[in-house]
Parts: structure tokens; sequence; C-alpha cells
């Protein structure tokens, strides 16, 4: 059989055939129209802003007649904007469109200007002509399958559509375009490979990808949060950072050395967002990380089925009535979680409230109140390498010390020195303070006044040593 030919048409003339009935769009096998109108709205986009649509697969018969095998939903939907009176809706992306508007000089001239126009809430009746002329003239590309029969017909239409569209999860990935890579090096861990609790058609269906995107948006933008995923994506698309997916990829690193089989189903398709949120503010705590692990143990054995919250509901039971997504429901889950930590952590509440409030000091902070009000963020780079540097000192990669809960007065301890030219003390010094196990200061501003005065003791002795 001869290779399919190929054939193009302007809009207004694809269209136009099909109302006349050149072309038929009926074919008995024919999926009945399935396009929602944020389908629509994406290829009337396509079209205005002149962009790539795939051809149009035809059958043609003995006669001439023509059949749609594939393209049928887009021909359907080009012909409800144009001759339908359909509405482009008010969610539609990209609703911009830059076009030339042509007018008159005052001598008659025909100039043409750059103007846009937004096509939400329009039909095509309300498009400027120059708009209108766009549309009508686009080029449709069709492929078209000679000498068919009915029965043939049926065979393309079901060969070019036996594929599987994107489901939602999916799709909305296409709107994180800024950090898909971060996203992606994140599902290579070893965390979602072996530490979780994900079928394998989960894995391909886009949900450990929207795990991911809701995690990130409960620890650093939860006043934002959005129960559809697109949504979620198209937010953090524009108000995320790469430190944030960073901090993550971390956060499932150190969960990769303490979670086990026997609590690795915690982490599943419904729970994971709202555990690893949770996680990231055990981090903050300054406890180490198997301390969390034994807190899930303790929740999944004992907890879980057992222990209610204020409204006397089980952790299961709290979105029996709602989304898992509503933000009622995460935040109550939440709640339950963190106190029940803290209680198998045998810490108060306003212990923790302490911590996380003392967390919040930067290193920047400290250098500014006590030593150097001009300091700059290139000072405290150096600063934080050099505390890097200092900490190998340390053979216990577990101490207290170099707990992120003490990194603050740390890094301003190791600016202080800097500033003095005794730094090539403080791997001494560190190792000498470390092994005598002075207890830190949970405030970090006192910490770093006791560190800083025990330093300098040990810099007069040294001092006088090489005396």
């Amino acid at each position: 059989m001869a290779r399919p030919r190929k054939q193009t048409y302007t809009m207004e003339m694809y269209l136009k055939k099909i109302r006349d009935g050149d072309i038929d769009n009926n074919a008995d096998v024919q999926r009945h129209f399935v396009w929602s109108k944020e389908q629509i709205n994406e290829l009337i986009v396509t079209v205005l802003t002149d962009e790539y649509i795939p051809p149009i697969i035809l059958g043609e018969e003995e006669n001439s007649q023509l059949h749609i095998a594939d393209g049928g939903c887009r021909s359907a939907a080009l012909n409800k904007f144009r001759y339908g009176n359909y509405k482009i809706t008010s969610s539609t992306d990209d609703s911009v469109i830059p076009y030339k508007k042509k007018s008159k000089d005052e001598n008659g001239n025909v100039t043409w200007e750059d103007a846009v126009f937004d096509i939400k809430n329009k039909t095509y009746e309300k498009l400027p002509d120059e708009l209108k002329k766009k549309f009508n003239e686009y080029q449709i590309e069709t492929v078209i399958h000679e000498n068919c029969d009915r029965a043939r017909i049926s065979k393309y239409i079901k060969k070019y559509n036996n594929h599987t569209p994107m489901n939602t999860e999916q799709k909305a990935f296409t709107y994180i375009d800024r950090f898909a890579g971060n996203i992606r090096a994140i599902l290579d861990s070893r965390f979602f490979l072996d530490h979780s609790s994900y079928s394998d058609q989960e894995k391909t269906k886009g949900v450990i990808e929207r795990v991911v995107i809701e995690t990130i948006m409960c620890i650093y933008h939860f006043d934002k949060w959005k129960k559809q995923p697109k949504a979620l994506c198209k937010y953090l698309n524009d108000n995320g950072s790469e430190e944030e997916f960073n901090r993550l990829a971390g956060n499932l690193h150190r969960l990769e050395c303490v979670i086990t089989d026997d609590i690795k189903n915690i982490f599943n398709k419904k729970d994971s967002f709202i555990f690893l949120t949770l996680f990231d503010k055990f981090t903050k705590l300054g406890i180490e990380d198997a301390k969390f692990a034994g807190f899930l143990r303790k929740f999944q054995e004992e907890y879980r089925p057992a222990r209610k919250n204020e409204k006397g509901l089980l952790f299961d039971e709290i979105d029996k009535d709602l989304s898992t997504k509503d933000k009622t429901v995460i935040v109550a889950k939440l709640d339950m979680l963190e106190k029940l930590m803290v209680e198998y952590l045998h810490i108060s509440l306003e212990e923790k409230e302490a911590i996380l409030e003392n967390h919040a000091v930067a290193p920047i902070d400290i250098v500014k109140e006590y030593m150097d009000g001009n300091v700059t963020d290139e000072d405290m780079e150096l600063y934080e390498m050099i505390a890097n540097d200092v900490s190998e000192a340390i053979e216990d990669i577990d101490s207290e010390f170099l707990s992120d809960s003490n990194r603050p007065s740390f890094v301003a301890l190791v600016a202080c020195a800097v500033k003095e030219d005794t730094d090539y003390l403080l791997g001494g010094w560190l190792s000498e303070y470390e092994k005598r196990r002075e207890p830190l200061i949970l405030n970090q501003k006192e910490n770093f006044l006791q560190m800083k005065m025990d330093f300098e003791r040990y810099v007069m002795a040294q001092g006088r040593k090489s005396a």
C-alpha cells in the first residue's frame, strides 16, 4: 500500500470541509467528545500564538469521503470555538495574546502596531479582526490514508488512539519546569526506592512527584496551600527555591539511614507529605534521627490504633468527612503528631517551642550583635566554610556540638576567631572542648558567649606555652 499523502488546509477551509460533510468526524467507532474546558482553552491559545499542533490523521474512501481517524477531539474543539459560541474560561493560562494591530495614519497609510488582547471570557466573535484572521489562516496539517473502507478506518482509529493520556498529577508536573530537574533527582533517592511504600504503578503515575511538591508546599508555603496539583505546581514554580528542594533531599538522605522495613509503610501515597513535614520540624530539635524512627515505631504500634485527639478522633479518623488534602485536616494531623512526638521525646511543648524559636536565630544575627554590624553574606559564606573544616576535629559525627541547633553559635565563634586572627587554633580548642562535654546552652547567643570565653582562655594558654 502506498504511503499516506500529506495535505495542508487553512483553518477556515478545514472547518468548512467538516461543516460541509467532506470530512466526517463521526466514524462508527470514534469516541464521543471528551475534552475538558482547560484542554479546549489550551488548543485555542496554541492556534492564536501560531504554535504547533500535530497533524490530523484522515482515512479516505474511494469516493473521496474523508473520515477523521485521529484528531477528532481537536477538530471538535476548534469547531466549538469558531462556530459554537464557546467562551474561553477565566482560568486559562497565557491568555494574553500578542498581535499586530492594523491602523491608519493621518495620511491614510496602513500601519502596524504591537498590541495584546486577553482572551479570557471571550468568544471568537469578541476577538479583534486581526486575531480572527490569524485563527482562520492557521495551517492545519493532515495525513491522509487512501483507499480505505470502514473496517480500515476503524483500525486506524484504534491504532492512533492506543496511548495513555497524562493523568492529573503528570499534567500538573508540566507546570513546575523551574524545579523539574530537582524533583527528578529527589525521586532517584534511596528513600523513595527502598524506604517508603509505593506501588510500581504509583511510581510511574506521578504520585511521588506530587508527594515531593506537597511536602515542599507544606513545609515552606503552607499559608498558600492549594488542594489541586496544578495550582501547587504553578505556585511553587513562581515562589519556590532550590534551597527548599535541597533541604528536602538532605532530609530524605537522613531518613534513609533510620527507616526500617517495619515502619516504611507510613510513607505512602496518602500520608508521606505529613510525616516528611513532621521530620523537618523534628530536625530543628537537634535530636538524633534514630529517635524519630523510634517515635514512628511507637506511633505505628500504640498511638495510631489507640490514641485520640481533643475531638476524640484517632489519627486515621481525622479525614473521614473531608479530603485528605484539606487544609484543616493537615493542620489537625500535624498538631496531633507533634503532641505525640514531644510526649515520646519527653520534652514539653514549651521546650519544643523554645528550641524552634532559638533555631530561628541565624549566625549572621549573632555576628552583627556582638562583633560586626556590617558583616556581609559573602563574609558569612567564608565563616561557614571554615566552620566545616574545623568541625573535622570532632571524631563523633553525631556529636551534639555539630547539630543544627548548635550551628549558629559555632559559626559565630568562627567569625570571632577570624576577626582576631586566631582561627588556626580553633581545631585544637574544639577537640579539647568537645571531649570535656561542656554543656551546650539552648539559647544560641548565650552559648556563643560561653564558647567565646572558653576559646579566649584557650588562646591565652597557648600563648603562654609558646612564650
